[in-house]
C-alpha cells in the first residue's frame, strides 16, 4: 500500500524525499553536514506543522490509513486476547470486536469497532459502521463482564451507525438506546477511550463510561463536518468551517467537561509510531482501572450517571 501523505505533510514529506536521494550520493560527494541541515530542518518543520494544526486536520489524522484500528491496541497493548462473537439474537456483526484480555496481567473485557484497510477488508467490517446486531453483541459482552467482576475498556473508532434501512429495521436506534440505558448502570469499571473517529450515536453507543480518554489527534462530535455542513450549506464544501464550529478535538472537549484526559500522541500522529502510542495509552489505561477498582458498585454506577447528567448543563445566573 502506498504511503499516505495529507495535503499539510506534503512539504515534509518533500524535504523527506530530498533527503533520501541524498544519500544515495553520500558515498560519492561528502554531503553529509548538509543531509545533517536538512534533517534538522524537517524536525523543526514537523514540529511546527502538528503544534499547529487546525480542527479538520486533525479529523484528517484521525481517518489516516494507516492509523491503529481497536485490533492493532488490542494486539500491542494486551495479552491472550480471546475474541468472542454474536449477539445470540441475529448475528455476528464484524465492524464490533471484543473479548476478554489480559492487560498488565489483569483481566479486562475490552470491546471497540474496528474499520478495515483495504477494500475486501472494509466491506467485512462494513467500514466500522456498526449495524444493531453490533451493539447487541457489545452489550453481551458489557453483561458479562459484570457477571465476572472484570473492568471494560471501550476504544471508539467509527464514522457512525450504519445508516440503512435493514439496520433501522433490526431497532438500531434501540440497540444504542438500550447501551446507554445498560452502560450507565453496569456495576463494573468502565473507561472509553476514543482512539480515531468518534461520530454522533455511533460511537456513544459504545461511549458511557467512569472516565473518558481520548487521542491526541482524536475527534468526537455528534455529527461529522462534511454532514454538518450538508446541513447547514446544502454543500461539502464548508466542512472545514464546519469542524471548527463543532469544537471537537480533545483540547476542545476536555475544556468542555466531555472528556478527562487527552492521550498523547507520537509526533505526526499515533500511525508513525503505533508501538509507542499503544504504550502511553495502556499506561493511561492501567491508571485508571487501578483508580476505578477502589470504588464500590454503587459509587461507580453514582459517579458515571452524575457525570454524563452534568453534560451539557448551564446556569441561568
Amino acid at each position: 500500500m502506498a504511503k499516505q501523505n495529507l495535503e499539510f505533510e506534503k512539504p515534509i514529506a518533500e524535504l523527506e524525499q530530498k533527503i533520501a536521494e541524498m544519500r544515495k550520493l553520500s558515498d560519492q560527494l561528502d554531503i553529509e553536514d548538509e543531509i545533517k541541515k536538512l534533517e534538522s530542518r524537517v524536525d523543526d518543520l514537523r514540529t511546527n506543522i502538528y503544534s499547529n494544526l487546525t480542527r479538520w486536520q486533525r479529523v484528517q489524522l484521525a481517518r489516516h490509513s494507516e492509523r491503529p484500528y481497536t485490533l492493532d491496541y488490542i494486539s500491542l497493548m494486551t495479552t491472550d486476547f480471546i475474541e468472542l462473537h454474536g449477539d445470540r439474537h441475529f448475528g455476528d456483526d464484524h465492524a464490533v470486536v471484543g473479548g476478554f484480555a489480559k492487560l498488565d496481567g489483569k483481566t479486562v473485557m475490552i470491546i471497540g469497532q474496528q474499520k478495515g484497510r483495504d477494500t475486501k477488508s472494509n466491506i467485512y467490517r462494513n467500514f466500522g459502521m456498526p449495524n444493531p446486531e453490533g451493539y447487541r453483541k457489545a452489550l453481551r459482552l458489557l453483561k458479562l463482564a459484570e457477571k465476572f467482576g472484570k473492568p471494560v475498556i471501550t476504544l471508539l473508532d467509527t464514522p457512525g451507525a450504519y445508516p440503512g434501512i435493514e439496520a433501522e429495521e433490526r431497532g438500531q436506534a434501540e440497540a444504542i438506546a438500550r447501551n446507554l440505558f445498560e452502560m450507565a448502570r453496569l456495576e463494573v469499571p468502565i473507561v472509553v477511550a476514543i482512539i480515531g473517529e468518534g461520530a454522533s450515536g455511533g460511537a456513544l453507543g459504545l461511549g458511557v463510561g467512569n472516565r473518558i480518554l481520548m487521542m491526541e489527534n482524536a475527534w468526537y462530535s455528534v455529527i461529522a463536518p462534511e454532514s454538518c455542513s450538508s446541513i447547514l450549506w446544502r454543500s461539502w464544501d464548508y466542512k472545514e468551517q464546519a469542524a471548527e464550529a463543532l469544537k471537537l478535538t480533545a483540547k476542545d472537549l476536555l475544556k468542555q467537561g466531555i472528556i478527562d484526559r487527552i492521550v498523547p500522541e507520537p509526533v505526526g500522529g499515533a500511525h508513525k509510531d503505533p508501538e509507542t502510542a499503544a504504550k502511553t495509552l495502556k499506561k493511561f489505561l492501567v491508571e485508571e482501572i487501578e483508580a476505578l477498582k477502589k470504588m464500590k458498585p454503587d459509587k461507580l454506577v453514582e459517579s458515571r450517571i452524575e457525570k454524563f447528567g452534568n453534560m451539557g448543563s448551564f446556569s441561568g445566573d
